[in-house]
């Protein structure tokens, strides 16, 4: 198995992935990303985000696509993982492990205090999987979001 850096050519496939992981997270219609938006969101002038691609046997298996934030506490920036998706038939085979290593190196490798990421509260699996490698829940924390209306009325637009 590798796990490789995403390129241009890998956009379908990691749009498909995207469709697959709302599907499992019981959200199937609330993808609204296209090609365009994630080659531009990608590869653009001015990426927001990147993503590793992990293929095994010459198949692709899963991705990640991930971005820095900042800790002013740390003084540094980190790594958050926004999606992790491994294949239905290439799970229990490391695949998953094998990308949260690799980006866990490459936090290590630029300088990062941290690598972050969220679960839904119902997906057992992944938060035993998460605990068995080190990660521990931020219990005090919730996730807060404005999007939509809410966003345009905070925005006073």
């Amino acid at each position: 198995m590798i796990v490789r850096a995403a390129t241009p050519e890998d956009v379908v496939t990691i749009l498909g992935f995207i469709r697959d992981l709302a599907a499992f997270e019981r959200e199937p219609d609330a993808v609204e990303a296209s090609e365009a938006t994630l080659a531009e969101a990608l590869f653009g002038a001015s990426p927001a985000a990147e993503a590793v691609i992990a293929e095994a046997d010459g198949a692709t298996v899963g991705f990640a696509v991930f971005f820095h934030n900042f800790s002013t506490w740390t003084g540094r920036r980190g790594v958050y993982l926004e999606d992790l998706y491994v294949t239905p038939q290439a799970r229990g085979q490391g695949v998953g492990k094998a990308l949260l290593q690799h980006l866990a190196a490459l936090a290590l490798d630029r300088g990062c205090a941290r690598f972050e990421w969220s679960v839904l509260d119902w997906n057992a699996d992944a938060i035993a999987f998460y605990r068995s490698i080190g990660a521990v829940a931020m219990d005090e924390w919730t996730v807060q979001r404005v999007s939509g209306e809410a966003l345009a009325r905070l925005a006073a637009r």
